[in-house]
């Protein structure tokens, strides 16, 4: 070899200089079991397989590894050298092999999921039950909040899927589209509203003081976006439940995702109020962090979210 082929040879990064795993595995069958085709059926492979392995390796390493003969395979003295580094390497691909399998197991011990109100009243139970069936051994952990708190606890590493109700992706997240919701407008029986003949118009249900979540919550955005502004609200509460609580108690309309308010309506302790002029329709989303896609049982739920 020249100055300049060595120089070439020595800049090639070791991906290109030093056998896989597959062909040292081999060459180690090799000089346990004296035989290429012992070895072969060993590791999983045909014979010639294994043997075009072999050539493969003594070529890439300049040196010949294994003498053949009908009495079987028997290593050179450069075969025997190599087999001693490639015992080395091998031992040292398990430790790291078990290495990355006990950080799966810890990943995979444990789920952190934050949602919006109505995805994590209404929606999440059934999915986290699947997920259950599927993995009984992953302990789920599940915090409420509106659509701005799922996108802080996943920026700040705090929980690990999220999912949200708004009109947008909070910036720093990825998405996909999950689901999609229809808002209506709700009142007790008894509400004026609940008697009229005519829809509500958008301008109407703009400028009636309502029954509202908190700002930064999905229903909120939507609402807001859909009317180009809201009438200081009549009440504002901080979950589902409670404004739905608060509107079949009379207090007055509200507007809430239609998943939150079926016995109610088929008990006929709400009304749905037609309205015109407005479509209150939004997309339900998984989220997490830009450029970290879900993995593990995270992934599992997000498959499940689709099903």
């Amino acid at each position: 070899m020249t100055e300049m082929e060595g120089r070439r040879e020595r800049t090639r990064s070791l991906a290109h200089r030093v056998p896989d795993l597959a062909a040292l595995e081999l060459l180690l069958a090799v000089a346990r079991l004296g035989s290429l085709g012992a070895a072969a059926r060993e590791v999983g492979v045909t014979q010639p397989a294994a043997s075009s392995r072999l050539r493969s390796m003594e070529r890439q390493l300049g040196v010949a590894l294994v003498d053949r003969s009908p009495r079987g395979s028997r290593l050179t003295d450069a075969g025997a050298l190599v087999t001693d580094w490639a015992r080395r390497v091998v031992e040292a691909a398990a430790a790291f092999d078990a290495g990355a399998r006990a950080l799966r197991d810890t990943r995979d011990s444990r789920l952190r999921v934050a949602a919006s109100m109505t995805i994590a009243e209404y929606l999440l139970p059934g999915w986290l039950l699947a997920l259950h069936a599927a993995r009984p051994d992953t302990a789920v952990s599940l915090l409420a909040g509106n659509s701005a708190k799922v996108a802080e606890l996943l920026l700040s590493g705090e929980v690990d899927l999220g999912f949200v109700e708004g009109l947008s992706v909070p910036t720093g997240l990825d998405s996909t589209v999950i689901a999609h919701d229809r808002l209506i407008v709700v009142t007790a029986p008894g509400h004026p509203w609940a008697r009229r003949r005519r829809p509500v118009t958008a301008e109407e249900l703009a400028a009636t003081p309502l029954i509202l979540r908190e700002r930064g919550s999905g229903t909120r955005q939507v609402l807001d976006a859909a009317l180009g502004g809201l009438a200081r609200p009549l009440i504002e509460l901080s979950s589902t439940t409670a404004v739905k609580a608060s509107a079949v108690s009379g207090a007055g309309p509200s507007v809430l995702s239609e998943l939150a308010v079926g016995e109610e309506l088929a008990m006929r302790r709400l009304v749905s109020v037609p309205v015109e002029g407005i479509a209150l329709r939004r997309a339900l989303r998984a989220v997490w962090p830009t450029g970290h896609r879900p993995t593990g049982p995270a992934r599992e739920l997000l498959s499940l979210t689709r099903g």
